[in-house]
């Protein structure tokens, strides 16, 4: 793969339907005030957490290869550092919005907290296409991006990684730039990058894998089998090929799969090391004949026992929850079920693994990584896959059993936990005024 390669969004971005979005801010609101309500939350906390501590909005000019000056608009926001320095991704989009950050610095709180790792939530963004720049130009808009934020970066208070449309080359400009203003090497300042780097072993593949471990702790509790239940990945970036191919390997049988030029279904089983191969070649799943064409909304209705949801916001509306046939949906992409779809998803009995949970493998071993960069001293990669399997289990049976404690969803029983700790830690370290 060329350098160039790695920038094209169709690998990343893999809307589905047309879909009636919902404001994610908002969306993971309406997920916080029911929890917030149950906890019985004092108001003066309630209003702290819900409001980030930092918000950056930043003018990224670039000069671009023709010469012309272009000016991109980035964000970085800071959602809480109450339990630690912040973490979050990075993503570059042509239609990321400041809403969409905020939730997203929001989910990375929760999902710290969830999985007791001593990092606050933060994400930032740049608002640019990509697909449409060269590999020189994402190189200085990276590095101008990351001057600007110089002094709100940092190993101690707040470390970027990668996320929609960035990746290791990225978070090694990011750490470049940063270590040639700190005048020395400062390799914990960001996650995600080059084994050379200070990487960690089992990064890539650690959403995807945290994704397979959740999957299989909840198909536990209904009782179904590996080598006899059908799957469906929405999504075949890093996050949805991964979770394809680990769950394939357990035994799972995927019969559909999709990305941004739509889905593919196979009755058979599709094979996912042949697709992923595909995709290595061609950079999308166009053209794919390991499986008959079908719509990325076909592919969320399918009668099948799990759905993974890994592309993007918003994907299972109301009306895409009425006609699912799944019996459980585990939550690769951050926010792909709308607020107003989860009373539908409960009535039907459908059990949803949420976000929060299901794909915090990635940021628990950004901390795997941001330790080991700190100590100097890095673990294989059996240790690293070892270590994220235990968290991600403890931490699911810690979101099972507040649910059903509270008698409510996963999801909610997902943020009574979250919040219950933030807010536990900040009564704890006071209000200082």
């Amino acid at each position: 793969m060329s350098t160039h390669d790695v920038y094209k969004p169709s690998v990343y971005q893999e809307p589905g339907p047309p879909l009636d979005r919902e404001n994610p801010f908002e969306s993971m609101m309406r997920r916080f005030d029911v929890a917030a309500q149950i906890l019985n939350l004092e108001p003066g906390i309630y209003e702290f957490l819900k409001t980030p501590t930092k918000i950056v909005i930043t003018a990224v000019p670039v000069i671009m290869d023709d010469g012309s000056l272009k000016v991109f608009e980035g964000y970085r926001v800071i959602h809480s550092d109450i339990l630690g320095p912040s973490k979050g991704g990075i993503r570059y989009a042509p239609d990321v919005t400041l809403d969409e950050v905020k939730a997203l610095a929001a989910w990375m709180t929760w999902k710290c907290a969830i999985m007791d790792i001593p990092f606050g939530g933060a994400k930032g963004a740049v608002r640019c296409d990509p697909s449409k720049m060269s590999p020189g130009e994402i190189e200085r808009l990276t590095r101008r991006y990351t001057a600007n934020l110089i002094d709100v970066f940092g190993p101690d208070t707040d470390i970027p990684a990668p996320d929609l449309n960035t990746n290791e080359q990225i978070m090694a400009w990011i750490m470049d730039t940063y270590s040639m203003h700190a005048r020395r090497t400062v390799t914990a300042v960001v996650t995600g990058k080059p084994l050379v780097l200070g990487g960690s072993r089992g990064r890539r593949e650690a959403t995807g894998r945290g994704v397979m471990t959740v999957t299989l702790a909840a198909m536990e509790k209904l009782g179904l089998r590996a080598h006899q239940s059908r799957v469906a990945v929405q999504g075949f970036g890093n996050v949805g090929s991964v979770s394809a191919l680990l769950l394939h390997q357990q035994g799972c049988k995927i019969v559909a799969i999709s990305d941004i030029t739509g889905g593919y279904y196979n009755e058979a089983g599709i094979d996912i090391p042949a697709a992923i191969e595909y995709v290595r070649q061609h950079r999308t799943l166009e053209g794919f004949t390991g499986g008959d064409r079908i719509t990325n909304e076909e592919l969320l209705t399918l009668d099948v026992d799990v759905l993974i949801p890994a592309a993007r916001e918003d994907q299972i509306t109301p009306s895409i929850a009425q006609r699912m046939q799944a019996r459980l949906i585990v939550e690769g992409a951050n926010g792909p079920t709308t607020a107003k779809a989860d009373p539908i998803l409960n009535e039907k009995g459908v059990m949803v693994v949420p976000d929060i949970l299901a794909n915090a493998g990635g940021v628990t071993v950004s901390y795997f990584e941001w330790v080991q960069d700190r100590q100097g001293y890095f673990w294989s990669e059996e240790r690293v896959n070892r270590r994220l399997n235990r968290a991600m289990r403890n931490a699911f049976e810690k979101v099972f059993h507040t649910a059903q404690r509270y008698n409510v969803s996963l999801r909610i029983g997902a943020y009574i936990l979250a919040v219950d700790k933030v807010a536990t830690t900040l009564k704890l370290r006071g209000i200082y005024a």
